[in-house]
Formats: structure tokens, sequence, C-alpha cells
């Protein structure tokens, strides 16, 4: 888990209940950063829902958003507690380990499957040598990202080398390769066909390879009509 939230007291902060795997979050509740008391916990105002304060339910996992909009932050956790800082009362956040980074997407996403296989330079070939990529499934993709399912867990800000296969016969849809890091991960829900559910953004090395992707992508779309 990373170190103790750096937000100001007093800081407006954007807040949604988690929702399933491919849908987005919708951050229209409105509280305020009290102060952090450790690396696992920190105070927040209560947010109000029609005018009276929202019920705590220590079950229900919250997205609290923070930063400015280009680099804004997302951190995961649940009210445990409803505490009195002076004279107001404010839910404990106790944090979990998801932890992502907010990209506002510029790019079309597409909520389609696809095969892929994923590796990182970091892992021990087999015995002859080679580095075995491990399998996965995309749910969407867009030109500078996707979410998949995924057999391992990986950790936020890990870099893989992710394969996309070739889709039909048309130039543009030739299978292609990129760079992606790790901008979350959690457990897939039950009955997925994988362990867990990752979202990957692209990392392209010049506008050659993003626009190659822009097209990779765009060919998805004519050929499954999307």
């Amino acid at each position: 888990m990373a170190g103790e939230l750096r937000i100001k007291s007093g800081t407006k902060l954007r807040m949604a209940l988690d929702v399933p795997i491919g849908e987005e979050p919708k951050f229209n509740l409105i509280c305020t950063f009290v102060k952090s008391l450790d690396v696992a916990s920190f105070l927040i105002s209560i947010p109000m829902v029609d005018g009276q304060p929202m019920p705590l339910d220590d079950r229900r996992k919250l997205l609290i958003r923070y930063g400015t909009d280009k680099d804004a932050m997302i951190v995961a956790g649940y009210a445990d507690d409803v505490v009195k800082e002076g004279i107001r009362r404010c839910w404990k956040i106790r944090r979990v380990a998801e932890q992502r980074q907010f990209f506002q997407r510029a790019d079309e996403r597409l909520k389609v499957t696809v095969p892929i296989t994923y590796s990182q330079p970091t892992w021990r070939p087999d015995s002859d040598g080679v580095i075995r990529p491990e399998e996965g499934l995309t749910l969407d993709i867009s030109a500078g990202g996707l979410a998949a399912y995924v057999g391992m867990r990986l950790n936020v800000g890990e870099v893989c080398d992710v394969n996309l296969p070739a889709i039909g016969t048309a130039k543009d849809g030739r299978a292609i390769s990129a760079v992606a890091a790790v901008c979350w991960t959690r457990e897939a829900p039950k009955g997925s066909p994988f362990r867990f559910v990752c979202g990957y953004q692209f990392r392209f090395a010049d506008g050659e390879e993003r626009e190659q992707m822009q097209n990779y992508v765009g060919n998805i779309k004519k050929r499954y009509k999307l």
C-alpha cells in the first residue's frame, strides 16, 4: 500500500460507489478531506444525499477521487466507523491496496472480448531460456489502454509486454504488441474465467506507435460493428 495520503485538510473530494467490472463509476458524491490518521486510514466529511447524511455501510466499497482532472488519483476503501472530529461527525475510511490514476478517456472504449498474452522481462525463463507469456482476455480496449481478465496478480505500476492478435485480414488488423503499465487491479467476480482483472495504460515510444494502435482499434470497431 502507498504511504499516507498527501491531501490538504479541507480539500473537496469526489466519491463514487464501486461498480461491477467493465462499468464506469459515477463520481457524483461530494465530501471533504479532514485528515490522515495513518497510512491505512483517514477521515472525510460524511457525504450528503438528498439533504441527509449518507448512511454508513461498512460492506460497500468506495472510490474517492482527488487531484486535478488531468492527473487525478483514485483511492479505494471502506467507511468502517463514524467518529467525532471537533464539532463534526466524520467517516473513518479504511484504505485497501488498490490505488490508481484516473485517466480521462479521449479515446473511444470498445467493449469487446479479444484474447491476449502478456509477459514481463523480469520473469524467469523456462529451462530452454524462453519466457512463457500468460494468457488473458479483454473486457474492453481503446487506443489508450485496455482492461483484461488475467490469471495472476499484477501490481499497480508494473510494466508488461501485451500482445494482441490479428483481427481479420486487413493490414491494420494485423497482430500488434504494446508496452503497457498496470493502472489498477482487483479480484475477478465469482464465475469469471480468470482470477483477476487489471487495467493497462499503453506507453508509446512515439506518435507512430500510437497511430498503429489507433488503426488496430479502429479495425476492431469495423470488424465487430461496434
